[in-house]
């Protein structure tokens, strides 16, 4: 009976040790995956490329690295070479230079590429999403709300509009003035 508890906790150390293995080496594959990408591509010459769709390509690995100026650079050189293609493809890498900007915290730009992406893609809850969260920021509140009901209109599962909207709407509330009565009621 007195071997039962450290045994249980043996078991249960070698569990959570495997899952602690499990999620590190995901993580590995991920950023080895993303590193290899990131050098076949500029090894088959995509940062000079004239294709968009390459420049999208390496610009997307660069977003997932956090390498910000380089992945606005690569993105503005894609919308450059855009001719041609469907306005899905403008959305995206209009979507895409919006989200690279506003990680280095220039919202106000931000917001411009997100407005580029919805004249392309008009329904385009990605875009919509990152444009209420980037007028946030900007402390455009009521603007964002209604950017987020839009996009509940679009998709009424978004989970990521439904609580940036709740949580619009409890700040609100908050920063609402008492009464003139004084009352509150």
């Amino acid at each position: 009976m007195n071997t039962v508890l450290p045994q249980t906790y043996l078991i249960g150390l070698i569990g959570l040790l495997v899952i602690v293995a499990f999620v590190v080496g995901r993580q590995l594959l991920k950023v080895r995956g993303d590193e290899q990408a990131l050098i076949r591509l500029e090894k088959a010459g995509a940062p000079s490329s004239k294709e968009a769709s390459e420049l999208y390509e390496l610009a997307s690995v660069q977003l997932r690295k956090r390498l910000y100026p380089q992945a606005i650079a690569t993105l503005r050189k894609a919308l450059k070479r855009l001719e041609g293609e469907p306005d899905e493809a403008k959305a995206l890498i209009e979507n895409a230079l919006g989200f690279a900007l506003a990680a280095q915290k220039d919202f106000k730009s931000a917001v411009s590429h997100y407005q580029s992406a919805l004249k392309a893609k008009a329904d385009y809850p990605v875009a919509l999403n990152n444009l209420a969260f980037a007028q946030e920021q900007l402390e455009q509140n009521d603007q964002a709300s209604k950017v987020y009901e839009q996009v509940l209109e679009l998709d009424p599962q978004n989970s990521t509009a439904q609580k940036r909207l709740k949580r619009l709407k409890k700040t609100n509330q908050e920063n609402s003035p008492e009464p003139a009565n004084g009352k509150g009621f």
